[in-house]
């Protein structure tokens, strides 16, 4: 049996040969990052562990979330960067590059079958060069720099096939809304995703950057393209040398095939609050907005920046409406001026800011109000991400034509007159604070919580607006304040209690504090039918027990219940009805790094 490109990429950076989905391997990084908000956490894990950086030139910080910095405390953590860069000779590049995973594939610090981590959870996105990146936490990524290496499950993979002709106005962002419509947001939950099709390979390298960056919203790990011959030519002239172009053997294993029908795909949106909510465009058509987005890591690209021009040329955008435009890298931008775009958008009435993610999280520009109606090219838009209003996500010309019209729509569909719009205001708030208990016993006993939810994010359980914090005691406060219903979760919750969830509990960002902000709480432990990839990983090097399960209802536990897991044979047992089932124990490393206390 052969190796797909998931195990092929982690086989040439281990020891061994070949590696099979459910092997734990050391993977040598080809590039470790480091981002402005997390940066500063990184740096307090390697001062506080007595940690040195290994291989120097392949580590470096990148400036993307706040490029202006404007906000003071993402200013300071800038600074506590910059001045350890300086002391080890670490590269940074700073607010003037742009967005750190584009900087990875165009300064050529990452190249088809390299290796790259950082602090980002959409470092998957370099699967649209044939890469593997990975977002981790903010103690994976210290241990990265000091090691040089990371242990890793080799995920299993799926491949779909998108057969057929591409309809003429489906872009790339259609191609990933459509996808997440097919799969939704934990179908594809810790598999590594391959797409083929004849049209697929037509594809260009600003389609697959739009494609790969929505595979956290999907749940993957990945989606890995094979790399096309402009790939190659592209990341030839960054890296200045030849490469190999790596695939996927005649015979690799695949734990799913899925064929899709290119005919069938859409125009969609997503609606407010989940990525994954996507509708044919027809049912948002006439929703009016406030604002409109284009730009992230998803969508900032030329070809990006051209489709919307080609919108705007000679219109303007719609009175009261605010378009704001956030080219992916500095580079972009200085293409996007020497074209005449910039002009364009300016003449339209557009903001046009720094290379940047821009409104992901609360960065430079992006964010928007409560009340407020934004239609964004992000990639996400769960409640609180973007700001505290609606956001629908779209494609750039979508996002374009909607801000002339001011509302949703086509751009073969834009009225002669624009629709005006208002506003709203609210205001929320939570606070608490509490002790941060060690626990290290197998089996532990505690009052649990249900909160029998699918997909809750990382927003959800720690807002963003909350990440510039670092004391990780005063993080409990916040806990799921952010997650409707359950606002006050943290001033009722006491220390040794257990949280049973649903699936894909902590998809999202990498942020490390959605993992300390339950340790800060003295939560014992999280019960959950799956975990976020990304979470999973920062859990278990925190030593913060996480458990999945196939099915409790036989224990039949009401939030309130005592029940008692014993983490080293999964066992469970409600003390209010003596009933016992058996989850899944931790795996050897998981159990190691528990009993160490944590990663170090």
């Amino acid at each position: 049996m052969g190796m797909n490109l998931i195990e092929k990429i982690l086989a040439n950076h281990s020891k061994f040969e070949k590696v099979k989905s459910g092997d734990i391997v050391d993977i040598e990084i080809d590039a470790r990052a480091a981002r402005d908000f997390g940066g500063a956490n990184v740096v307090k894990n390697m001062l506080d562990n007595g940690l040195k950086v290994k291989d120097p030139e392949k580590t470096f910080f990148t400036f993307d979330t706040n490029p202006t910095g404007s906000d003071q405390k993402y200013a300071a953590n800038q600074q506590i960067c910059r001045l350890y860069a300086r002391q080890n000779a670490i590269k940074v590049y700073d607010i003037n590059i742009g967005i750190g995973t584009h900087t990875f594939m165009d300064r050529g610090l990452a190249w088809p079958g390299s290796t790259a981590v950082t602090t980002d959870s959409h470092a998957n996105i370099l699967g649209a060069i044939g890469a593997f990146g990975q977002g981790m936490g903010d103690q994976d990524i210290a241990a990265a720099w000091a090691k040089g290496f990371v242990w890793f499950k080799v995920p299993e993979s799926v491949k779909i096939n998108i057969l057929g002709k591409r309809p003429a106005h489906i872009t790339a962002k259609d191609v990933a809304l459509n996808l997440l419509a097919r799969f939704g947001a934990n179908s594809l939950l810790g598999y590594s995703v391959e797409i083929y099709g004849q049209e697929v390979d037509k594809f260009t390298i600003d389609e697959r950057i739009t494609i790969a960056s929505m595979a956290t919203e999907m749940g993957a790990i990945t989606i890995l393209f094979t790399p096309s011959q402009e790939v190659m030519e592209y990341c030839e002239f960054r890296t200045k040398r030849k490469l190999e172009r790596i695939f996927a053997d005649i015979d690799a294993n695949y734990s799913q095939i899925f064929d899709l029908d290119f005919s069938e795909f859409v125009t969609r949106v997503s609606l407010p609050g989940k990525p994954h909510d996507t509708v044919d465009i027809i049912a948002a058509k006439g929703t009016k907005i406030d604002s409109a987005f284009v730009g992230s890591c998803t969508n900032g690209r030329m070809q990006d920046l051209r489709a919307v021009a080609a919108v705007l040329k000679n219109r303007k955008v719609a009175p009261g409406v605010v378009l704001k435009i956030v080219p992916a890298t500095d580079e972009i931008w200085q293409e996007a001026m020497n074209e005449g775009l910039i002009r364009i958008f300016k003449d339209a009435g557009a903001l046009v800011s720094n290379a940047g993610c821009a409104g992901c999280a609360a960065g430079q520009v992006g964010q928007n109000g409560v009340g407020e109606v934004t239609i964004s090219t992000g990639n996400r838009n769960f409640p609180g991400k973007q700001g505290k209003g609606k956001v629908y996500l779209a494609t750039p010309s979508v996002v374009a034509a909607s801000a002339v019209a001011g509302f949703i729509t086509t751009p073969d569909e834009i009225p002669d007159e624009p629709m005006l719009f208002e506003t709203e205001r609210q205001e929320t708030t939570s606070k608490i604070e509490e002790k941060i208990p060690v626990f290290t016993p197998t089996t532990v006993q505690g009052r649990v919580w249900i909160i029998k939810e699918d997909n809750i994010d990382t927003d959800m359980i720690f807002h963003n607006r909350y990440l510039a914090i670092t004391n990780i005691n005063e993080m409990g406060q916040y806990t799921f304040d952010n997650l409707p219903g359950h606002e006050d979760f943290a001033k009722h919750a006491k220390t040794g209690d257990i949280i049973v969830v649903g699936k894909n509990f902590g998809s999202g960002s990498s942020r490390q504090q959605a993992v300390d902000c339950f340790k800060s709480l003295g939560i014992q432990a999280i019960l959950a039918e799956s975990f976020g990839a990304i979470y999973e990983r920062n859990a278990i090097n925190a030593a913060l027990p996480i458990v999945t399960y196939k099915d409790l209802s036989k224990l039949d536990i009401k939030s309130g219940d005592t029940i008692s897991i014993n983490f080293e044979t999964g066992e469970i047992i409600n003390f209010y009805n003596s009933e016992q089932v058996f989850a899944n124990p931790f795996s050897e490393v998981q159990l190691e790094i528990y009993k160490n206390g944590g990663l170090f």
